[in-house]
């Protein structure tokens, strides 16, 4: 089941960055809700923050290293940890929609722009990996807390 989450993460992350790349110019920013949510057309070299930019072959190892040690963790622990392992599948998911980009096109196509906060434009390959550390840090959080009691 963790796997469908991973590749139902990976086809909706691919799924809107086609309908960016075909129905948006480069730049292009569409309200949503004005002064606060707009789908804007946005390549990133680069990781959160343009941080790192330009280094492809890096990312593609990083990725490559994270998707095989997230296999190994899900092969291992499979549903005795559900928790841990959905958000490892939504990781995993993530990590796999922007490599795809990096590989294919050397830069990710993000298009979520928060304009109310200055925050950098992201895409849901960057929402699940996001969700999924959160969910990482409350399971580790609950079972401190568990262990403590």
């Amino acid at each position: 089941m963790y796997f469908i989450i991973a590749a139902a993460i990976i086809a909706l992350d691919q799924w809107t960055k086609s309908l960016v790349v075909k129905h948006m110019e480069l730049g292009q920013s569409i309200p949503l809700i004005q002064d606060v949510l707009h789908l804007t057309s946005h390549r990133n070299t680069g990781a959160a923050f343009g941080i790192l930019a330009n280094q492809r072959m890096l990312f593609v190892v990083i990725t490559i290293a994270v998707v095989v040690g997230i296999l190994i963790s899900l092969i291992r622990i499979g549903k005795s940890q559900p928790r841990v392992s959905l958000a490892l599948s939504m990781v995993l998911g993530g990590a796999i929609g922007n490599f795809i980009d990096r590989v294919t096109t050397g830069k990710v196509v993000d298009f979520v722009d928060v304009t109310v906060i200055n925050f950098p434009i992201f895409n849901v390959a960057d929402m699940a990996i996001t969700i999924g550390v959160g969910l990482l840090l409350l399971d580790v959080l609950l079972d401190s807390k568990r262990k403590a009691v």
